[in-house]
């Protein structure tokens, strides 16, 4: 993200737990629930210390007994018409697996930043994003964030998203764990009367009111269930183009823009395109620039919103290269291959044009993914571009045989 000259000097070096925090402050939730887990716990220690200090008008705070309480104690707290916000990681998302599908099919806008880390056995803290990709079917909207000003930022951005009448549905900012979320930099941290011109109060027209009783969550037999899955989908749908608007609403207020649905590195006339999503696109960025320079054609589709899945702009990007490498921190166990090159894969089955395609494995459990492996990946990718010959696979990158 590019940073206007005159915006340097709004900029403080800040851990990027606290980045975030603050972003959550200045969207004035009414309920935070905390539970900590490493790498997440800064985001509600900070939080906890902004209550203390009374920096958070009209919200509790609640300390909770596991990260099941946080997402239920949000759940309850929503439905009755707050605007709520947590974050977790790892185990703690999926001890929520349960009440993520209740948060959604109850339609409760409840905005949690997921602080992306790896899932045990082995136990490991380190960033890989398995863990929130694992809940992508939970009915959750997902924005995946680069560093740690579009993480902060997108806080905001979730809020306004996950409020509109025609959405309705929570959401997952995520972040990468230590990488994101400990580190150290400038940002700018947006004041309370930017926040205010650009997220306006939640007032949603259901909720639970004694004097108005309604229930939420109840039973549904065959005769209703469908429509509520059809309901939750067409929502999907119609979040793509809002939010696009919400990015741009965002950068008429602030200036910045780190996308909508995803965003082009050097893609207008790339030949060689790298596909990713999250820190890891600082890496690729440094290995593209020297491409560049040297008059390759190598270009980066950043993947913002992976659900809902922007498949036509995602396809519209990619048609005109010759070679595509998907570069992804997890594995769909028994598939043999990441979750987002399956969906860059079904996206494009019914596309005119076949690329060659190859996804990339890496980075797991916190494995360091250096410029030389983005290097290696961008060679093997312009061979099979030579070639013409429709490759479609997958593979781990970096493994250590000895080990194994």
């Amino acid at each position: 993200m590019a940073v206007n000259p005159k915006d340097k000097s709004k900029m403080v070096v800040v851990e990027g737990s606290y980045a975030t925090a603050h972003a959550a402050k200045v969207s004035r939730p009414q309920v935070i629930s905390a539970y900590p887990i490493t790498p997440q716990t800064h985001i509600v220690e900070d939080l906890s210390k902004m209550m203390a200090d009374s920096e958070i008008p009209n919200c509790e705070y609640i300390n909770v007994e596991s990260e099941f309480s946080a997402i239920s104690a949000l759940i309850g707290a929503s439905a009755t018409g707050a605007r709520t916000y947590s974050a977790t990681t790892s185990q703690g998302l999926l001890l929520m697996h349960e009440a993520l599908f209740n948060a959604a099919g109850m339609r409760l806008p409840i905005v949690m930043t997921v602080v992306n880390r790896a899932v045990g056995a082995p136990i490991n803290i380190w960033n890989d994003q398995q863990d929130s990709l694992s809940q992508r079917d939970c009915g959750w909207i997902q924005i995946y964030t680069e560093d740690t000003q579009e993480a902060a930022d997108t806080v905001l951005q979730a809020f306004k998203i996950a409020e509109d009448k025609n959405v309705l549905l929570p959401i997952m900012v995520c972040m990468d764990g230590f990488v994101l979320s400990h580190v150290y930099e400038p940002v700018i941290l947006m004041d309370q009367a930017e926040a205010d011109k650009f997220l306006p109060p939640f007032k949603p027209d259901n909720y639970l009111d004694p004097k108005n009783p309604k229930s939420f969550g109840t039973l549904a037999d065959p005769s209703f269930y469908t429509e509520f899955r059809y309901s939750q989908e067409e929502a999907m749908k119609r979040a793509l183009p809002i939010i696009e608007q919400a990015a741009k609403d965002f950068q008429k207020v602030t200036g910045r823009y780190h996308g909508g649905l995803i965003d082009e590195y050097n893609m207008d006339d790339a030949e060689i395109v790298l596909v990713s999503f999250g820190s890891i696109l600082g890496t690729m960025k440094d290995v593209v620039d020297a491409y560049r320079a040297r008059g390759e054609k190598v270009g980066i589709l950043k993947i913002r919103a992976f659900r809902p899945f922007p498949t036509e702009v995602i396809n519209k990007a990619l048609s005109k290269a010759k070679a595509i490498a998907v570069i992804e921190k997890d594995i769909s166990l028994g598939r043999n291959e990441g979750i987002l090159f399956t969906e860059i894969k079904a996206g494009m089955y019914n596309t005119p044009t076949r690329i060659p395609m190859i996804g990339y494995m890496v980075g797991h459990g916190g494995r360091d993914v250096k410029p030389s492996h983005v290097e290696e990946i961008i060679e093997e990718t312009k061979k099979v571009a030579k070639t013409g010959k429709i490759t479609i696979e997958s593979r781990f990158n970096d493994v250590k045989e000895d080990l194994l």
